[in-house]
This record gives C-alpha cells, sequence and structure tokens, in this order.
C-alpha cells in the first residue's frame, strides 16, 4: 500500500512541469497582424486599379483585422525613363486609391520601378528618389519605427549601379552605419522585423529555363552587401523577421536563424498571371511579445 501511495504522489509531481509548460504556450501573447504587400506595379491597364481595389478590400476584412500595411516597394508600375506626365499619372492613381480604398496606415519604402532614372540633376544625393519621397512625404528613403514591443526596419536597398547606368542592390556606407547603431542601440530583448525591397538573402534566383551547368546572379537580383549584412544580424539575436519582394516569387528561407521572406506579388507576373508558380497575393503575419511570428501567403 506504501509503494503504491508512493508512486502515486510521485505522478502527481511529475505532471506540474507539464502543466507549467502548457501554462507557457498558452501566455504567448500576439501583438500585431501586419500585411506586407509588395510589387503592386500600379498603372491604368490590365484591369491593375480594380484588382488593387480587391486586394486592399481583401486585406481589410482578414480576421483577426491587420494593424496596417508595409508596402515593400515597386508602388507605381515603372517611372524609370518615363516623362514627367506619365509618372503624374501613375502616382496620382496610386494615392487616389489609397485614399479612397484604404482605412489601415500603411509605411512604405522604395522599389526600383519607383525611381526616376531620367531625372536631369544626376548631381543630387538621392538621384532620382526624391519624386517618390515627396509623393509618400518620406524624409529619407530608409526609417525606423516601433509598434507594440517590435522594432521596424525600413531599409533603401536601390542604389546607383558602379558604372552609374543602372541600379544595384545594396545599403551604401551611410545607410550600414546607420542600420548598424540602430541594432546596437536596440533593447535586446526587442524583436526586430526588416523590410528591403530587394532581398537580403534568396535563393529564387536561381529558378531559371535551360540551365547548362551555372546560374548568374547579378547585383540588382539581390543585395551585393548580403554577407556584411548576415554578418550584422549574427551580432544581433533580436533580428527575427527579413521581408523582401522584387522577385515575383514566394519563398522562405531560414539562416542563422533569421527567416527571409519573399512575399511574392501584388500584381503576380506584372498584371499578366501568375509569376512562375506563384500566384497574385499578399503576405500576412502575426507577431507575438516573445518574438517568434506565424505568416502566410494569401491569394486574393
Amino acid at each position: 500500500m506504501e509503494r503504491r501511495s508512493a508512486i502515486k504522489t510521485l505522478g502527481g509531481a511529475l505532471l506540474i512541469p507539464s502543466l507549467a509548460l502548457g501554462n507557457t504556450t498558452a501566455d504567448k501573447k500576439k501583438v500585431l497582424r501586419i500585411a506586407h504587400l509588395t510589387d503592386i506595379h500600379l498603372k491604368n491597364q490590365f484591369n491593375a486599379p480594380e484588382r488593387f481595389t480587391k486586394c486592399l478590400h481583401h486585406v481589410q476584412q482578414q480576421s483577426p483585422k491587420v494593424d496596417f500595411i508595409l508596402n515593400g516597394g515597386d508602388i507605381v508600375f515603372d517611372i524609370n525613363k518615363e516623362n514627367i506626365g506619365t509618372i503624374n499619372d501613375q502616382w496620382q492613381l496610386s494615392l487616389h486609391i489609397m485614399q479612397s480604398e484604404c482605412s489601415l496606415p500603411v509605411h512604405y519604402c522604395l522599389g526600383n520601378h519607383d525611381i526616376w532614372w531620367n531625372e536631369d540633376d544626376k548631381g543630387q544625393a538621392l538621384y532620382g528618389k526624391q519624386y517618390s519621397m515627396d509623393q509618400l512625404k518620406l524624409v529619407k528613403p530608409y526609417y525606423c519605427f516601433t509598434n507594440s514591443g517590435w522594432k521596424f526596419i525600413l531599409l533603401d536597398s536601390v542604389h546607383l549601379d558602379i558604372d552609374g547606368t543602372w541600379y544595384i542592390g545594396k545599403l551604401g556606407d551611410e545607410q550600414f552605419a546607420w542600420l548598424e547603431n540602430e541594432l546596437k542601440t536596440t533593447d535586446p530583448a526587442m524583436p526586430v522585423l526588416v523590410m528591403s525591397h530587394i532581398p537580403i538573402l534568396t535563393a529564387t534566383n536561381l529558378i531559371e529555363d535551360d540551365i547548362v551547368n551555372k546560374w548568374v546572379m547579378t547585383g540588382g537580383d539581390m543585395h551585393t552587401d548580403t554577407s556584411k549584412i548576415i554578418e550584422l544580424f549574427y551580432k544581433y539575436p533580436n533580428v527575427k523577421l527579413c521581408l523582401s519582394g522584387h522577385i515575383h516569387l514566394r519563398e522562405k528561407l531560414v539562416y542563422n536563424n533569421v527567416t527571409y521572406l519573399c512575399n511574392g506579388a501584388v500584381s503576380g507576373a506584372w498584371w499578366e498571371g501568375n509569376r512562375r508558380e506563384t500566384a497574385p497575393g499578399y503576405g500576412l503575419i502575426d507577431l507575438y511579445a516573445d518574438g517568434s511570428f506565424d505568416e502566410q501567403y494569401v491569394n486574393y
């Protein structure tokens, strides 16, 4: 009888850690739900205005509700080498739809198609970005903010190539120093989400047809300072998630405990169907107080 009583008591004691573990899981607190919309490429063709409106309504009908939108760039279809009339038309269309069809706060970064490479004054420090920044009321093309215990860092990943003719993915010395300082001065207990237009790290550029024995990745397809940024992130384990677009393909890649998400494109293949196997869509991400997250790609 004493032995059976002892076993019964021991069994009750063994249940205690299990119950405690269950409580820890139950205490996981969701603090934010965000939608990541990227590569919208809006213009008055391909039925794009109606499709984008449908996407915005889809985001706003999510349950639980979305708290805000992160727009990953390529907001308008393409202003790279257009005349000012076409540029104005694309931006007016975009701003009108956002004002009339979206009630959520939106935080933007610039994509390569949002930059006016035909601007006359190439001596400007921002060369071609100022027009789009004015439309979005951005003081700088990179910035950060905090919300509900998370820090959000929005990067400017599009810069002139070394020959000054086109773009390349990188931060540059000034922005890298700023990023380094932001991470250094952030509470280590505060989780960090980073958004760029061009992916910091991706494997999707290796999806090509008719490869014989090697792949070619250009500096406009992925950050050319990838190793430098990854080394920086390695010093700060509170960097949890990096969002990007640009490739128009859906990808999830985990490296050194950082998750890199390329969330396809709202426009799919520039409003002409799927981009390879990725249908038009957006990212839906739930953020938790402990730095964890759940994410999915949503076709609208």
